[in-house]
């Protein structure tokens, strides 16, 4: 395999994971970027930039990250927190009236964040053209009735999580969601993501088709995998459950080849990202990069890897940790340590901050296994990076 781009010394086994991810995992294309106290220490790409093709993916590639997104778009409503003009203890309703109906009154902003409000799925799912309308998913999950008591337990809210902050995020600036990070967060730190593809990056050819692909599970790792237990593999086949039914909120699910859909903007889902530009901003939530000053308060950072929500989870089926819009270390999702936090993307894709060790890591991929939450390519970056930097 020929792999592209730079890594510092002493990062050498990211290297060797990232050339195995492809000799013995499957990857197809992909990209891995890792910073350290905001200075990038790897940029490696390698593969075709489409799953089905044969033009080699360039250092400028950009995947859809799927709910990789989620972490990226948590960053605003703790940004607005952090400036004042978002109260995290306030009801919903206290910005979007619409939103108490049917028992949401005690809907909290945090329990939008933390997978506690008991909404994960709609009575009546999306068509994928509603989906892409921003407005319609606001209206159908302030019309849906908690499936829970909001408050008292935690399921990951798959797809309406991106309706709820979006909204929230519309009411409290006059701007959605991948407006604002355009403008707040990528547009500053020159990170090459976005919330809603625009159309000159369309037109430029900077995003690669990505599919599914089925490779052999590893003899050993962590996490959720391709032989999940029992339980697990009832829950998703199972249209009935919990599970199932989170995950079809919009159905059928859209072509995410689809232009379409990558400048539609769901922030639980169709982010599209660089490596780099995934990594970079992670690093810019726990430091300097470039000169640029950190995004998060040590305050706000604190507030964001708080566990908020832990044990079983009503809708993955394992037991799962949350903070404030991001997934912590965990059996589920591991990280690089305890103080990790961060969000995969199903079926593939990661990004990360850990804060002890100033490390940021953002890997992207246009091959997506069946993984919910700990894909075997990204954990063996993981692993490599942790070598690395807990190395005596």
């Amino acid at each position: 395999m020929d792999v592209n781009g730079t890594v510092a010394e002493g990062f050498e086994p990211v290297r060797d994971a990232f050339v195995q991810n492809f000799e013995a995992l499957g990857d197809r294309g992909a990209a891995v970027a890792v910073y350290r106290d905001g200075r990038r220490v790897v940029d490696l790409w390698g593969g075709t930039k489409d799953i089905d093709g044969t033009v080699p993916w360039q250092r400028g590639t950009a995947q859809v990250v799927r709910s990789a997104t989620k972490g990226v778009a948590a960053a605003v409503p703790l940004l607005l927190h952090q400036r004042g003009l978002l109260d995290l203890d306030a009801p919903v309703a206290e910005y979007w009236p619409e939103f108490k109906a049917r028992g949401k009154e005690r809907v909290l902003v945090r329990h939008v964040l933390n997978h506690r409000s008991g909404l994960p799925f709609l009575d009546r799912p999306l068509t994928p053209a509603e989906a892409l309308d921003p407005a319609r998913g606001a209206e159908a999950v302030a019309a849906q009735a908690p499936v829970w008591e909001p408050g008292t337990d935690h399921g990951y809210h798959a797809l309406t999580y991106g309706w709820m902050l979006d909204e929230l995020v519309r009411r409290v600036t006059g701007r959605r969601a991948g407006e604002w990070i355009a403008a707040e967060i990528a547009g500053p730190l020159g990170a090459d993501l976005w919330l809603g593809l625009p159309q000159a990056e369309e037109a430029a050819g900077r995003t690669g088709r990505v599919g599914r692909v089925e490779t052999p599970e590893p003899a050993t790792g962590a996490g959720l995998r391709l032989r999940p237990k029992r339980a697990v593999t009832e829950a998703y086949d199972d249209p009935a459950s919990v599970t199932r039914r989170a995950f079809a909120a919009i159905t059928p699910f859209p072509d995410q080849n689809d232009p379409a859909y990558r400048a539609a903007a769901l922030p639980a889902t169709n982010g599209i990202a660089t490596a780099d530009g995934l990594a970079r901003v992670y690093a810019a939530l726990i430091g300097e990069v470039d000169g640029a000053a950190r995004l998060f308060t040590p305050q706000t950072m604190e507030a964001a890897r708080a566990e908020e929500s832990a044990g079983p989870d009503r809708v993955l089926v394992v037991t799962t940790r949350f903070g404030l819009g991001y997934m912590l270390h965990g059996s589920a999702s591991p990280l690089l340590a305890p103080g990790s936090f961060g969000h995969p993307g199903r079926g593939g894709s990661l990004g990360f901050a850990d804060p002890e060790t100033g490390i940021a890591l953002g890997y992207v991929t246009n091959g997506f296994r069946k993984t919910v939450t700990a894909d075997p390519r990204a954990q063996a970056l993981v692993r490599a990076v942790r070598e690395v930097v807990v190395r005596p």
